[in-house]
């Protein structure tokens, strides 16, 4: 039996998606996904929050680009991947990344729309790789 890796986070963005151009044409978008939960701890309302490094290859990266923006609500379907680098110092580093197979923005339906009359409703819009005709397994990548 194969394992799972399988990672559903709802959280805010940190920060606005870096897209960055790579050879071949690729585009990838990064960025920080804050998640929060609430808990009583001895009487007391405490928040934890944790954040999440998300990444986005091809059309997805495109389209995050385009709609994704610090503070926004989104839902990310996606699998960890865990990479090594170097930095500036030679010494080797480790870390792990969300890579979005998917995501659904969330809010308002003016959070992501023009405005339209009769009122605020609450609506989201998804976009998947497979929306975009991409082969997850088409990685050519080094790492």
């Amino acid at each position: 039996m194969s394992g799972i890796n399988k990672v559903i986070l709802v959280g805010h963005l940190g920060k606005d998606p870096e897209v960055r151009h790579l050879d071949g044409n690729v585009t990838v978008a990064s960025f920080p996904l804050a998640t929060s939960e609430t808990f009583n701890k001895d009487g007391k309302r405490i928040e934890q929050t944790e954040w999440h490094n998300i990444v986005m290859w091809r059309g997805l990266a495109e389209v995050a680009s385009k709609y994704l923006q610090k503070g926004k609500l989104v839902y990310i379907e996606g699998k960890l991947r865990t990479r090594s680098f170097e930095d500036k110092e030679g010494n080797k580093k480790y870390t792990t990344e969300v890579v979005a197979e998917n995501f659904t923005m969330l809010g308002r339906k003016s959070d992501f729309e023009a405005p339209q009359s009769g009122g605020e409703k609450t609506a989201s819009a998804s976009v998947s790789n497979e929306d975009l005709s991409l082969d997850p397994l088409d990685d050519d990548l080094p790492f």
